[in-house]
């Protein structure tokens, strides 16, 4: 119960009086204990230090100290490290990689709160970069973005391609700590950028704090040359210096920018630092030719405690005893310390003895009711009906400042009820209910009735729905993060570990409502939800219904479809691209077409993403790829069922060998729309 009853007054003032001085010693002897503990223990200073005159193979420990992400490569024969890697015949537009040195720095105190200190220069080239065809020709040259120096909390996140120079992505939390010193090299008016010649500072966003203009200093970063950067952070003062010039040539006597600044908030204890840079529809390589960084930090060394084994077992000396005394004498503010607080807290007993006891004299009851906690909006536990009033009060009348898309099948709405609880609202159009092969609206209300009463960690629940005799709307829960087609399509890269788990998640929701002898009718990528923990949850359920029996449906038609789509949505994830690409050639137009030319041609490497760069698990994404394929078989010639996926997936069973060529009939799927006709009505993209 919410409502807290006790017995009488004096019952609450022993139980607060008790609990106070059962906790008041605990708390002297931590406040002892940590002051005694920062007074005795001594500062040292950390120090760590990084160089790499150039990042040459010869070198044997560059293997072990660089880690390369994403698009980022090393270049033997130049000693460089360079992002992207060029290669004459790939297509080096929208990658994004980060070159980090292996082990984290540690680059603040906690104890203290003071960020470290530090200081690093290195040596880099903003080069054009020549794009050719798959023929060979020139496809022209362009400029790129610039490139990073970071400081970031782990060592496997890559950042979006395009403007955001592979320092950030939409999976990096308002939480996630990251510092970028850019040199940058185009104008993103979004973003703030001053010109297409700047130096920026920015503090866990791609937004810059703080910008200066390279020209300034005379520099022109993207002229070719070999340039040269110094930048030093002091963490006492929190004052940053950054100079910048020819590299070669001798220090350069004005800062381009200078001033106090506070990474505290920035910083973890550890942390690993780097370079990072990204292209978009502009390409350019950037090049790390030399680096050196150097962090010192300060600590508190750890000395043994007092409470060690030998003062378990011996008894103390009178030396020790008369040592103690003298110690405790040198401690007066503590003596006052304790006597302010018993003063203190019999002060409050008694005032809370003389409240108590005038609410009893004016009560006829002997008991003492404490008002009921204001409790926090929570979504809706159990699926109910709404009315088209709150419907419409949450989304503010239906407003297109709340519209999230649409399909054929009607409009989504973000909504917000009286109690708090976000929603989205699936409101259905009169064309969608007109056309369902002459079924009514109480069909259609038993169908998201029974997905309402579903549930598990992989699916979106449905939490209400509305009907009147114009609308029917499904309600369900919002997504902060959205649907995985703006995470898959957008600009930045999804890393391969987080497809896997999506495609892994997908199959496990997908196999447990079959299980139950219903299907989703709308399997695709904006269908497929994900929360803050980045858990993949399948929403959006289609609600196709048919003149035949409802369960009948499901098993006979629906699921066979499900499974199809499912392999659809499958290479969708492997290959990052859509199943209907117009920009496309014609050959490599339709992705499943596509996919099984090449793997007629055992080429299905290609297929794979080749934004993911060395990060992908090439082995497995070709596993998957295969599972994939055999979705889109025909219903008797071999396609699985989600149950036999999920143990593929899971490698509890043997993949089965896909056959040499494609087979000429598979599930009843239209080309030219990407769809089974009379199934799905497409995404809403």
């Amino acid at each position: 119960m919410s409502t807290r009853i006790f017995s009488s007054p004096e019952s609450s003032i022993s139980g607060f009086f008790f609990v106070w001085l059962t906790c008041f010693p605990y708390l002297f002897s931590v406040y002892g204990s940590a002051s005694e503990t920062k007074q005795n223990r001594p500062v040292i200073n950390v120090t760590k230090h990084i160089s790499f005159p150039d990042f040459s193979l010869q070198n044997p420990r560059i293997f072990y100290d660089v880690k390369l992400l994403g698009s980022a490569k090393l270049l033997n024969e130049k000693g460089v490290v360079q992002i992207p890697g060029e290669t004459n015949f790939s297509d080096l537009r929208h990658l994004a990689g980060r070159a980090i040195y292996s082990w984290p720095v540690r680059l603040f105190d906690p104890f203290t709160e003071t960020p470290a200190s530090f200081e690093t220069t290195f040596s880099f080239r903003l080069s054009k970069a020549t794009q050719l065809n798959s023929s060979g020709s020139e496809m022209g040259n362009h400029e790129g973005s610039g490139m990073t120096f970071i400081i970031v909390p782990d060592e496997f996140t890559v950042g979006r391609a395009g403007p955001w120079l592979a320092m950030l992505n939409d999976a990096c939390q308002e939480n996630y700590k990251a510092v970028g010193f850019e040199f940058d090299t185009r104008q993103n008016p979004e973003f703030g950028d001053p010109n297409d010649n700047h130096v920026g500072i920015n503090l866990g966003s791609i937004v810059s704090t703080v910008t200066a203009n390279a020209y300034d200093v005379g520099v022109f970063l993207k002229d070719g040359s070999v340039h040269r950067a110094w930048i030093s952070y002091d963490g006492k003062q929190k004052w940053i210096d950054i100079r910048l010039g020819l590299d070669g040539l001798e220090y350069p006597s004005k800062s381009i920018i200078s001033g106090p600044l506070d990474l505290s908030p920035h910083l973890n204890e550890y942390m690993f630092v780097g370079f990072s840079a990204s292209t978009g529809n502009m390409i350019q390589l950037h090049q790390v030719h030399s680096w050196n960084f150097t962090a010192t930090s300060q600590a508190f060394l750890r000395i043994p405690s007092s409470e060690s084994c030998e003062s378990k077992i011996t008894f103390p000396s009178s030396a020790d005893l008369t040592s103690q005394k003298k110690n405790h004498k040198k401690e007066p503010h503590l003596v006052f310390l304790i006597l302010g607080a018993v003063v203190t807290a019999v002060a409050v007993v008694v005032a809370l003895w003389f409240f108590c006891s005038s609410k009893e004299q004016n009560s006829n009851s002997k008991l003492v009711v404490l008002p009921e906690k204001k409790q926090r909006p929570s979504s809706l536990i159990k699926p109910r009906r709404l009315t088209s009033s709150e419907i419409s009060s949450a989304t503010q009348g239906f407003s297109e400042g709340e519209e999230l898309g649409s399909d054929c099948r009607g409009v989504y709405y973000k909504g917000k009820l009286s109690g708090g609880c976000e929603i989205a609202v699936k409101r259905f159009s009169a064309k969608f209910l007109s056309s369902q092969q002459g079924s009514d609206k109480r069909r259609l209300l038993k169908e998201i009735s029974a997905m309402s009463l579903v549930r598990h960690p992989n699916l979106a629940p449905v939490r209400g729905w509305c009907h009147d005799r114009r609308d029917v709307m499904v309600v369900y829960d919002f997504y902060t993060n959205g649907s995985l087609d703006k995470w898959l399509f957008g600009v930045g890269v999804l890393p391969w570990t987080r497809r896997f788990k999506v495609i892994k998640d997908v199959a496990e929701g997908l196999s447990f409502l079959h299980s139950k002898r219903l299907a989703h009718k709308n399997m695709k990528t904006s269908s497929v939800f994900v929360d803050v923990s980045f858990r993949a949850l399948l929403g959006d359920y289609g609600f196709v219904l048919s003149a035949m029996e409802s369960q009948r449906f499901e098993a006979a038609v629906s699921q066979k479809a499900d499974v199809f789509e499912f392999g659809i949505f499958v290479l969708e994830l492997v290959s990052g691209r859509r199943k209907l690409d117009s920009e496309l050639n014609q050959e490599e137009k339709d992705l499943v077409d596509f996919a099984w030319r090449m793997h007629e041609m055992d080429e299905k490497a290609k297929v794979v993403d080749g934004r993911l760069g060395s990060l992908v698990n090439l082995e497995q994404a070709i596993q998957v790829l295969e599972i994939g394929l055999l979705c889109t078989l025909n219903e008797s010639k071999g396609r699985p069922s989600m149950g036999d996926i999920v143990e593929f997936l899971s490698l509890e069973r043997h993949i089965p060998e896909l056959p040499a060529s494609r087979p000429m009939v598979l599930c009843p799927y239209n080309s030219a729309t990407g769809l089974c006709p009379g199934y799905s009505c497409g995404a809403f993209n």
